[in-house]
């Protein structure tokens, strides 16, 4: 049940992620204050989000092809799961970490497409 609720509250946290940038794109060029819209990061945040999520994209990557991730969290510092011998653990952070990619790049998306807008 544990299990489920992880996943089922990372899948919503995902929904109002994805509805909040939306709702940035759908404004226009102008808010209701009539103030230019703000994407969700500015030039430095953008680079370090950019840096980031390429960071997360390797450690992803790097899980796929050696079958095998570091621990995410404060709690099992320096702890390597394997799909052998932990696969719950090991797809439940492999997923966190592909989630936060989709989420990070999600948020470079909308802040492009704000700046380039006419």
């Amino acid at each position: 049940m544990l299990t489920f609720t992880y996943y089922a509250l990372m899948l919503l946290v995902g929904y109002f992620w994805y509805r909040h940038g939306q709702k940035l794109l759908n404004q226009g060029p102008r808010d209701e204050n009539d103030e230019f819209t703000k994407p969700p990061v500015g030039p430095i945040g953008f680079l370090v989000v950019t840096g980031l999520a390429c960071y997360l994209l390797y450690e992803a990557l790097r899980a796929v092809v050696l079958l095998e991730i570091p621990c995410v969290g404060k709690g099992c510092k320096g702890q390597i799961y394997s799909v052998a011998e932990h696969s719950g653990q090991y797809w439940a952070n492999l997923f966190f970490v592909v989630w936060m990619v989709l989420g990070l790049g999600y948020a470079m998306c909308v802040t492009i497409r704000i700046w380039t807008r006419d």
